[in-house]
């Protein structure tokens, strides 16, 4: 067919049936066309650098958890290691929060309670346990003789409140516990109470129900010494379940033993 006989190649090619045109370019149909490049398929792009993105969030965390144990051990005093907390950086949990909730008591009374974490009361006055179940803390204590402007002393596992009381992360926990552990050993407690599961879970690696572990003596490690150490019902958890109080009333008379053997609280100077 000839370009000067366009017009009846076109009316050759209608009657043939072709009646649309797929491009400007003849193809010779003749000649193999070279395999098509498979394209790399998003899932196995997604599967391969998954554990880079692991690996990545996990340095980060491991850098986290380095920084907050090099300014934990450079405290010196609790006054310090305060000071230290509030300047870390915590993260999105302090981003979130209203305060960093340290401490509140009197360490020199050797008696030491560890909760998990702060909720909306303790967020907005930056102290642990002020609101129904700091409430009810507080009576506890005050059955066996103890108070925390005179011989007890508060803390938490996790320093900054978690957005909507949700329990602590791993990770959040993995960040805090350098200055928790510094907290007890700058502290000096000649016993510890930790007041529900989390708190047991994080501090003596408890994995079981707290049911299970209240009530149970144990040690932890405290300088060159081994502290008694005992996991009881959190205030929280007696609020939701009132019937359990008598299961707490009985860590309480066990710790209130323990305290009599230790000599325990130790007397408080008047320029405290």
């Amino acid at each position: 067919m000839l370009d000067k006989d366009a017009l009846g190649t076109l009316n050759w090619l209608v009657e043939a049936g072709a009646d649309e045109a797929i491009g400007e370019v003849p193809v010779n149909r003749l000649v193999a066309a070279p395999p098509p490049q498979a394209a790399a398929a998003p899932k196995a792009i997604a599967a391969e650098a998954a554990p880079m993105v692991a690996m990545a969030k996990s340095q980060a965390a491991g850098d986290t958890v380095t920084n907050a144990q090099t300014l934990a051990n450079a405290a010196t005093s609790l006054a310090e290691l305060k000071a230290a907390l509030e300047g870390f950086d915590g993260g999105a949990l302090k981003r979130s929060a209203t305060s960093t909730v340290f401490a509140d008591g009197t360490p020199e009374g050797r008696v030491m309670f560890i909760g998990e974490a702060p909720g909306r009361d303790e967020d907005r006055s930056g102290k642990p346990f002020v609101g129904r179940a700091g409430q009810l803390l507080d009576k506890m204590l005050a059955s066996i003789g103890l108070d925390r402007k005179a011989n007890a002393y508060i803390t938490n596992v996790i320093n900054w409140r978690p957005p909507d009381n949700r329990d602590p992360s791993p990770e959040e926990a993995a960040m805090c516990l350098p200055f928790l552990r510094r907290h007890i050993e700058l502290a000096n407690p000649g016993v510890i109470i930790l007041l529900g599961a989390v708190a047991a879970r994080h501090v003596m690696g408890i994995s079981e129900g707290i049911m299970k572990s209240r009530g149970r003596w144990m040690e932890y490690r405290v300088g060159a010494c081994m502290v008694p150490i005992m996991p009881t019902l959190h205030p929280a958890y007696l609020l939701r379940q009132p019937a359990h109080k008598k299961l707490a009333w009985r860590d309480l008379q066990a710790l209130a033993i323990r305290m009599e053997t230790l000599g325990l609280p130790e007397p408080v100077s008047r320029s405290n």
